[in-house]
């Protein structure tokens, strides 16, 4: 039974873990071994406790086993912008709906419904799940940028 809830202090080992395999396993088919194994070394439970201390932090549980995360912030400190981070899924269960389930929670959630426009800074490997979830190609641009990131974007109909 998979269950999403905020993201708690005592999350930050299993969600870095997460992360690390996910990065790992998924992301290293897309860039190459130095540079996964960089930011492998940086997504250390600290960093995760970073990222929470000024976003909206979920995570995703099957049976209390994290399996997937996400969170939503301010763009740049603008109110009228957000941007969506660390979205990651545990590989075994790619593919199931937990991705979908992380989006649809981001996007109820206050730093959303306020925005007027939603930055992903998206990998490689994220993009053609973005593009289902109706993002597209910030600026038209679908090539990755100096920080390897395809930046991608949902403007808001008011």
């Amino acid at each position: 039974m998979m269950n999403i809830r905020q993201f708690e202090h005592s999350d930050a080992p299993a969600v870095s873990e997460l992360i690390r395999n996910t990065i790992k396993i998924s992301n290293t088919k897309d860039y190459p071994k130095e540079l996964m194994d960089a930011l492998i070394k940086v997504e250390t439970p600290e960093h995760v406790l970073e990222r929470a201390s000024w976003t909206h932090f979920y995570v995703v549980e099957d049976q209390e086993k994290i399996i997937g995360c996400g969170a939503i912030g301010p763009y740049w400190g603008k109110e009228d912008e957000s941007s969506l981070f660390t979205i990651f899924v545990s590989p075994e269960y790619q593919g199931k709906g937990v991705g979908r389930a992380i989006i649809e929670t981001l996007e109820k959630d206050e730093y959303f419904l306020r925005a007027k426009r939603i930055e992903i800074p998206a990998s490689i490997t994220g993009v053609p799940f973005y593009l289902k979830m109706g993002y597209h190609f910030k600026n038209g641009i679908s090539e990755p940028d100096d920080e390897h990131l395809i930046r991608m974007e949902k403007i808001q109909q008011r």
